[in-house]
């Protein structure tokens, strides 16, 4: 393959599913007496071990209970299984989070847990990181439980979420494809949907420059006639060591180095209209390390002062961000 020759059509495995904000909600009267929020949405290409469901919300100051069902299927009648119910219950005396399992239309034998980090009235952050074996799952960036798969992880497509809870956003995301095992939780930052703090071109600052094992974040949505994208390092003196250029006029992914040299990566082109994406970069001795969507993709070489070096982030170009994280 030729270095600017660009894989086409789109694997799969390179899509990501965009987050929804402030899924659709029942009537406000409806939603000022119990506050219900019924959402069922597909899984797009379903669930495999290394995927992520992220859910932002608030618990209601009345609220008694709500689930998130992980459904194999989404029909009424009869009703699906679900291979993981996670179900927390906030109106007894010690709130607690019941698991299960429903198979032909029975439940399994319940698995709960104690000592819920989560109250009546607080905002939340929920992570279900998905593993061969079973699913993990942290409240607001903290490990709570693990529950055990008691029906195959294949057969789910379905997200279901029900009860008292009000939903700021849902993300499917991967986990960070560099970490060997990949078994520890992907960076939970939360999605932001019109945020000064992302207005494009958006900077952060790096007061101690990269350093091995550090990573940087872009997640958000191509603009509807997009021209380019550049994700720019720079140091204490404005010079750009390093860039990441996404054209859409020739529908290519370079690294620019110092006075403009530009080498292209060889890989699917994932950036188009109206379509969500993940950049990831960690830093490692001497490079950088590239992933989108979750797949790696690319290394560029920098010298280890050069990393120490750098004191800005930016991304400019035409997208709407999500999340930055340096």
């Amino acid at each position: 393959m030729s270095p600017g020759e660009i894989l086409d059509p789109l694997p799969d495995t390179f899509i990501l599913q965009p987050p929804v904000f402030h899924p659709p909600q029942p009537s406000p009267l409806t939603l000022a007496l119990v506050q219900v929020v019924p959402y069922v949405t597909t899984i797009f290409g379903g669930l495999r071990a290394g995927k992520m469901v992220m859910l932002q919300g608030v618990v209601p100051r009345r609220a008694r209970r709500f689930q998130v069902d992980f459904q194999c299927g989404c029909s009424l009648d009869p009703r699906p299984d679900i291979a993981v119910h996670f179900n927390p219950r906030f109106h007894t005396t010690q709130p607690h989070v019941i698991c299960n399992s429903l198979q032909g239309g029975r439940w399994q034998r319940e698995a709960r847990w104690p000592h819920l980090a989560m109250q009546r009235g607080d905002s939340f952050l929920l992570l279900f990181l998905f593993g061969n074996e079973g699913v993990k799952v942290s409240v607001n960036g903290h490990h709570f439980l693990h529950y055990s798969y008691r029906l195959p992880l294949s057969r789910v497509d379905t997200l279901g979420i029900f009860g008292d809870i009000l939903v700021k956003a849902v993300g499917f995301l991967n986990i960070n494809p560099f970490v060997e095992g990949g078994s520890e939780y992907p960076v939970g930052h939360p999605f932001l949907l019109e945020s000064p703090r992302l207005e494009v071109p958006c900077t952060r600052a790096l007061p101690r420059g990269l350093m091995p094992g550090q990573v940087i974040i872009v997640r958000g949505l191509v603009l509807q006639e997009p021209k380019d994208v550049t994700l720019s390092l720079l140091d204490e003196a404005a010079r750009v060591p390093v860039a990441l250029r996404v054209s859409f006029a020739d529908r290519t992914l370079a690294w620019i180095s110092p006075w403009g040299r530009k080498t292209l990566i060889s890989a699917p082109f994932l950036f188009y209209p109206q379509r969500f994406f993940e950049v990831l970069l960690q830093c490692q001795e001497g490079g950088l390390k590239l992933a989108l969507n979750g797949q790696g993709l690319s290394t560029t070489s920098l010298g280890q002062k050069t990393l120490e070096g750098l004191r800005v982030f930016r991304v400019s170009g035409s997208v709407h961000l999500y999340c930055v994280h340096c």
